[in-house]
């Protein structure tokens, strides 16, 4: 004898019910926060990643020359000192305090930028002339 369709949605929700009852418990422990463990590396570097910086060199020397350059531009050119001095001076003439304060505040990390990169292209300088010399080996 086959069950009537109300049998069966009573079996069904039943088994349904029964395995949410059961599947709590299992939830509820593994719920519970655990102290997580440090994220630690695997192993510490075996060199000096010496081969990837000699791979990657020109193009690390095109974006420092290119951002030297925008950074020495007029003030036509985005991203320049130039064009930020003038900002700063627009600011102040319009009496703008608050935008004054905050773009003399970027000019000033902007100018300091600018002998720290030249200081990464002469030492990127020095780097290729090693890469080089490690080539001819």
């Amino acid at each position: 004898m086959l069950p009537n369709r109300r049998t069966a949605a009573a079996i069904g929700t039943l088994a349904l019910a029964g395995a949410l009852i059961c599947a709590a418990p299992a939830q509820a422990e593994s719920a519970s926060p655990a102290p997580a463990a440090p994220k630690t590396a695997k192993s510490a570097p075996k060199g000096d990643g010496a081969k990837a910086i000699c791979k990657r060199l020109p193009k690390t020397e095109t974006r420092v020359s290119t951002a030297i350059t925008r950074l020495k531009g007029d003030a036509t050119v985005l991203g320049s000192v130039a064009r930020l001095e003038q900002r700063v001076t627009n600011a102040q003439t319009a009496g703008h305090t608050e935008v004054h304060t905050y773009l003399n505040d970027r000019l000033t990390f902007r100018k300091s930028l600018l002998p720290t990169l030249q200081k990464r292209q002469d030492d990127l300088k020095a780097v290729s002339t090693w890469c080089s010399a490690q080539e001819s080996k």
